[in-house]
Formats: C-alpha cells, structure tokens, sequence
C-alpha cells in the first residue's frame, strides 16, 4: 500500500497531514461526540451537542466574566514546605511543577473589576494546580479577597474548583476553614453581598466551608459538588448510591443549591442578582 497520493501535482504524506490536524478536534466525555477546538472554545467550552461543561482555568473565567480593564491582584503569595511533606513525590517538587504548568504560584486568582456596571471582587480557583486544592496562599487569598470587599462594600464573587484542603499543609491547611467562614461572617454582619459558584468538582474542605456559605450557591450543570467522594462514600456504608448523586441537579433538588446555572448565561445571571443584591442593601 502506498502512502503517498498525489493531489494537484503534488506528492501528499497523509502522515504529515494528519500532524497537521491533531489536537484540533475534541471528544466530548458525555456524548462522544467530536467537536471541532474553535467551536468549543467559542461556546465558552460548552458542548454545542449536549451541553456538556468542559473544565476551564481560573484566567478564563475571570475574564468571561469581568469588563475589560480588570485587575489581577494577590498574585505573589507562595506555599512552603512547612511540614516537609514527602510521599511518592515531595511536596516542594510538585509545588515547582504546578507553578510551572499554570504559570501561578498557587490554586487562586483574585480579581477586582465590574461584572457588568456592578464593582465586584472576584476570586477563582484553579483546579490545574494540585487540585485547585486548599492551602494555607489559598485560604490567605480568599481572606485578602474578603478584606478588600469589606473596605470597599463590594459584593464578593467566588469560584470553586476543588479536590478540597491540600494534605500536604496538615492543620494549616485544615485552619483556613475557620478562617475564611469567619471573614464571611463579617461580610453577613456587615449586609455585604456574597455569591458563591461551584464549578466540577467542589469537594471536600472547600465545600465544607467558604463554598455553601454564600448568600446565593449557584452551580454549573453536572458539577460535582459535595464533601467525600462518592467511592468514598460507597465503600463507607457499602452500598449503591442513586443516579446523579452529588451532581448539582441532585443537590438542587434536595435543597443544598439555589439555582444552576449555564456557563453562558452565568455573567447575566450574576449581574442580574448582584443588582438586587445591593438594591436591597440600599433599601
């Protein structure tokens, strides 16, 4: 067989031909069906087939949210090692790794800007790094994020990503729990707005705290969302959980959410509330 086939005159290597093509195309986890790249990222990463919600990092979503001219803020805090963690890889290792391919010094954006006319703060998880796991740059970020929204009464926009509290950090990661619940409750004392949006997966430490305390939980459809796992779950009380357990339909439906919402109708949806939210703060 020869595998070379000539096209106008010229000699074709489809080899070559298929290098050319690859990582173009995408398959969607859910419909198996094949989306061409551009389509999908101009859809927000959203299946156009059947909805399905691709992950995506914490720079993209900053900006399919805020007007043009935001400001990335917080950007310089750094973990340590303060356990000297060593499993199958030390921890100081796989911090330099995630810095690297993220191009972050951890799993956190903060951002202040407008999310349409409203003044917002706005901080992101980004689950590439570790995780989108929480230690204790996460926990200070977020609590920074609050700090500013406290100073300036602008609502405070989280987005979660998460496997949850980084088990490398010990206690001080598991402190950042109290820590930022409790800079929440200043913001509650204070009338100050928070929404929270979970995005797949919002898990463990995170959902235990800053994620279900918002004045709104919106969620992205499908997300998983809950505190253990669901094998983790399963192989605790040994049986078969319902179908879509912990997915943000299911938590919906059961009360733990207040709405879900479609990446592509997230900014509108967020304006909307966040100009009833400060209405009432007025009144």
């Amino acid at each position: 067989m020869s595998w070379f086939k000539r096209e106008e005159n010229e000699i074709v290597n489809d080899s070559e031909r298929t290098v050319r093509t690859e990582g173009l195309w995408v398959r969607c986890p859910d419909c198996r069906q094949v989306i061409f790249k551009a389509d999908l990222e101009a859809n927000l990463h959203v299946c156009p087939k059947c909805g399905h919600h691709f992950r995506i990092g914490a720079r993209q979503r900053i900006k399919n949210l805020l007007e043009p001219g935001y400001q990335l803020v917080d950007l310089d805090l750094r973990s340590t090692d303060p356990l000297e963690f060593t499993d199958l890889k030390p921890y100081k290792a796989r911090l330099a790794d995630a810095r690297r391919k993220t191009g972050l010094n951890d799993a956190i954006i903060n951002a202040i800007g407008n999310l349409g006319p409203q003044p917002v703060v706005l901080s992101v998880m980004e689950y590439s790094f570790i995780g989108g796991s929480m230690g204790s740059v996460v926990g200070e970020t977020i609590a920074r994020a609050v700090d500013r929204s406290l100073e300036t009464r602008h609502p405070l926009i989280i987005v979660s990503a998460s496997g949850g509290a980084r088990m490398m950090e010990g206690i001080a990661s598991l402190m950042q729990l109290a820590k930022v619940s409790a800079g929440l409750a200043r913001m509650d004392d204070e009338k100050i707005p928070y929404i929270s949006v979970m995005t797949d997966p919002t898990t463990g430490g995170v959902t235990a705290s800053f994620a279900m305390l918002g004045d709104l939980n919106i969620a992205e459809p499908g997300a998983l969302i809950g505190f253990a796992g669901p094998r983790v779950i399963e192989q605790t009380i040994r049986q078969k959980l319902p179908e879509g357990f912990q997915r943000s339909e299911f938590l919906l439906e059961h009360g733990f959410l207040d709405a879900i919402v479609g990446r592509k109708e997230m900014k509108q949806y967020l304006s909307q509330a966040l100009t009833w939210a400060t209405s009432q703060e007025v009144s």
